[in-house]
């Protein structure tokens, strides 16, 4: 008898010892925070783009108008009591880079959203990412095709490329009287090849042609060929759908054979550095945007003015302002959700309406794209972009 007590005895004392060591275990080291855990003292935005690579001229000022817009945001309290933290990393233009920087944001950083990529190629490549982690992608640049068709957490708030396009067909054709004109594409740009597929679809039954249709590739320098080729037909306008570096180039040649035709392409030619390459020969090439610091709204007014205030000067440009935009409207949807978890507040952030943002008036529609309205047709005028033209999105 005396045996079986210490028997029990000795595993009551073992069971006690047990339960303490696990109790002492899991309080010794908390538990990981998921995206939107209201355990995480800030609430973590990520930064997806190029900072230093051959696009960084839209990664930096988007990363510039996020930084704007929470630390405003912060000032005035924060976001449910938190205050917003802005992750960033440099993902150098890469596609590969760029999935790997989502993917550290998402299992290191806890985000509960990211912010970019501004391209459509990057952006394509993260969404999936984000969409297997229910973590919230809002890009503040990416205007080609087939994004937020990627899934459900997945949205933008840039001026379409499939809605101002349609607008500026039926501008040239109607107030401009364009009726041939040359096609250039970077194949092996995917915003390039989206973009000239979107201008192809816009034009069929419009009184204006294609005469030449011409393909390059990105770090392509020599364009004798295409030009050539462009020359002969006699074009009222070049649409050139790739970016900026080979666009100036590619009126620099465009000059050089004499050729007083001028450029037209989407906010992948929008940046000084086209000027800077290109000089005289970007006089009168014509670029679309969604936001223009001439005629602002006052919510533009107000942007333009702080912004101003805090970079000597500077003007903001459009990757600056939907920057800030991103941010502010990730924020709105938090509130209103009253949560920071992103399978939550992803559903107010689709309910976006009439939202009076710094870059225009943006809905999100039940697909969660946005419409923006009007479109801004800059003209190179002088050395730097100007305004053309406000001309209004039809539907």
């Amino acid at each position: 008898m005396r045996g079986n007590k210490i028997t029990k005895i000795s595993a009551i004392v073992l069971t006690l010892l047990l339960v303490l060591t696990l109790l002492g275990g899991c309080s010794s080291k908390p538990a990981t925070p998921a995206p939107g855990n209201t355990a995480s003292e800030t609430i973590k935005i990520g930064f997806l783009g190029d900072l230093t690579g051959s696009v960084s001229m839209y990664g930096k000022p988007t990363l510039l108008g996020m930084k704007m817009a929470a630390d405003e945001i912060n000032a005035a309290g924060g976001v449910n009591g938190k205050k917003i933290e802005i992750v960033e990393a440099d993902n150098r233009g890469d596609k590969q880079e760029g999935a790997s920087v989502t993917q550290k944001f998402i299992t290191r950083d806890k985000v509960v959203a990211v912010v970019g990529d501004p391209t459509t190629g990057i952006t394509k490549v993260a969404a999936p990412i984000c969409q297997k982690a229910e973590v919230v992608l809002l890009s503040a640049g990416a205007t080609g095709t087939g994004v937020v068709e990627l899934g459900d957490y997945v949205y933008r708030n840039t001026l379409l490329d499939s809605v101002a396009v349609p607008a500026l067909v039926d501008y040239f054709t109607t107030t401009l009287n364009y009726k041939k004109v040359a096609v250039v594409t970077s194949v092996d740009n995917d915003f390039s090849v989206g973009l000239t597929q979107v201008f192809k679809d816009a034009i069929k039954g419009k009184d204006i042609q294609i005469v030449a249709d011409e393909k390059i590739k990105d770090g392509d320098k020599d364009f004798s060929g295409q030009v050539t080729n462009i020359k002969a037909k006699n074009p009222d306008l070049i649409f050139f759908s790739a970016y900026y570096t080979e666009g100036a180039l590619f009126m620099k040649e465009v000059r050089k054979q004499g050729l007083k035709v001028n450029m037209f392409g989407g906010d992948g030619l929008y940046s000084p550095t086209l000027i800077q390459l290109g000089g005289q020969a970007l006089e009168g090439s014509m670029v679309y945007v969604g936001f223009s610091p001439e005629q602002p709204t006052p919510e533009t007014a107000k942007f333009i003015d702080t912004f101003k205030a805090k970079n000597n000067g500077q003007l903001p440009g459009l990757f600056e302002a939907q920057g800030y935009d991103a941010v502010v409207m990730l924020a709105e949807a938090m509130k209103k959700a009253n949560s920071i978890d992103p399978k939550v507040f992803k559903a107010e952030l689709a309910k976006t309406k009439d939202y009076k943002g710094v870059s225009g008036t943006i809905t999100i529609k039940d697909n969660r794209e946005p419409i923006k309205s009007p479109v801004y047709l800059l003209e190179v005028k002088d050395g730097k972009f100007t305004l053309k033209a406000k001309v209004p999105v039809k539907g």
